[in-house]
């Protein structure tokens, strides 16, 4: 297949995706207690099993699909995950109690991992030197899902139910996985690889790989920081608003806002990354978000603090789509599968872990320490990759194999 058409498909995939997802998590403590007749008390013990199980099921499966992923190939692994998906999104609409979604969300962890499945399809068809503009493209449509997603959550919710917004999640999910069957096709490349290079790398041979273990502390960190701050922005927003009854529509706004910056700049971030190299641009994306992020610790008014979050998205997007470019560059293509699960895992291992560690740090201290600390981590982060990071993992992370392309194919 023609890598255009490959790119499109799976930013479509990704935007379908990630809005399918964001269009019901948001309001699961409201299905909870309108359609599950939990109780308020119950509704606070639940709505932390149920997003939780599936960060954990999900960080330890990742690995195994793409471990299947670089030996069974790409698209059954599009197919496997999507498939799975769609239907844990209809279980999740026929539910009768909280215990019953709970489950619903375990086998949920077990059917993720499409977006690494999508990025390892990508890696396959895009020429080395449109890699940085594929994998902004990819980030972008993520975020711009995450944008959407609870807009139109919200609306059919209050249209057609929750339940039914379950359904259409569903058949959006289903959609790719019609679309993957009758469409896309497996790289030829592969048929290769098995002929000259059936031995593939096991996870544990991967973890014994420094440069790999740098990209999963900076995607576990990111995320980190990320769901470190989502779950108390809203509060944050309330003690700095005139009127605390807009505080949910105005952390909506400005978290979006950040969302919108991060859906602009990801594919500059990765034209950059092509021409500079993504080491650098990595880099340079840890140290700005982390001072930014710092920095929105600091003002008491609404709108510079909203000025800044918009800001801060210019440069977390930065992060995701150089680190997925350089785990192309540092792995072979018989262990990508297996290299873009651990980044599932790692993220899923952060994003489990902010939260916690976020709520800890409020109730020691105030909000806007919760900001100080996540902006210091990314600093950090930012300044080791500058100073302290093998030269190994720079040299690798800005190489571009212009000799690789096959210009027949732009």
């Amino acid at each position: 297949m023609n890598w255009k058409v490959v790119l499109a498909l799976m930013v479509t995939f990704a935007l379908m995706m990630s809005s399918s997802y964001t269009m019901l998590i948001p309001f699961l403590p409201l299905y909870m207690q309108n359609e599950l007749n939990a109780t308020s008390d119950e509704i606070a013990m639940w709505s932390g099993f149920t997003f939780s199980i599936t960060f954990a099921v999900s960080a330890f499966m990742s690995p195994i699909w793409g471990k299947l992923s670089d030996k069974m190939g790409k698209k059954p692994m599009i197919i496997r995950s999507s498939i799975l998906l769609s239907i844990t999104y209809f279980l999740g609409g026929i539910v009768t109690n909280p215990f019953e979604l709970f489950l619903v969300r375990a086998f949920q962890g077990i059917a993720a991992g499409l977006w690494p499945a999508c990025l390892v399809m990508i890696s396959a068809y895009t020429p080395k030197n449109k890699l940085g503009l594929s994998m902004g493209l990819m980030q972008s449509a993520n975020i711009c899902g995450g944008i959407l997603g609870p807009l139109f959550g919200g609306i059919l919710a209050t249209s057609f139910g929750m339940r039914n917004s379950f359904f259409i999640g569903s058949t959006a999910l289903l959609a790719i996985c019609l679309l993957s069957i009758f469409i896309l096709k497996e790289p030829p490349a592969d048929k290769e690889i098995k002929k000259t290079d059936r031995k593939t790398v096991s996870a544990m041979d991967c973890l014994k790989n420094i440069n790999i273990i740098i990209l999963l502390l900076c995607v576990c960190l990111t995320n980190f920081a990320i769901m470190e701050i989502q779950p108390i922005m809203a509060l944050y927003v309330q003690s700095m608003a005139e009127n605390a009854e807009n505080a949910v529509l105005l952390s909506g706004l400005i978290l979006s806002s950040g969302g919108l910056a991060g859906a602009i700049a990801s594919p500059f971030w990765g034209k950059t990354g092509q021409k500079k190299g993504f080491a650098k641009t990595i880099t340079v994306a840890f140290l700005f978000a982390g001072f930014m992020l710092t920095m929105q610790g600091i003002p008491d008014n609404l709108i510079i603090f909203g000025a800044i979050q918009f800001i801060c998205g210019l440069g977390f997007s930065g992060i995701f789509p150089s680190a997925n470019s350089i785990l192309v560059l540092i792995t072979p293509a018989s262990s990508r599968g297996i290299g873009f699960g651990l980044m599932a895992s790692a993220q899923m291992l952060g994003g489990a872990l902010g939260p916690i560690i976020g709520s800890i740090i409020v109730t020691l201290t105030s909000y806007s320490y919760v900001y100080v600390f996540s902006g210091i981590l990314m600093l950090c982060m930012g300044l080791y990759i500058l100073f302290f990071a093998p030269e190994s993992f720079k040299k690798a992370a800005n190489q571009v194999k212009v000799t690789d392309i096959q210009t027949k194919q732009d």
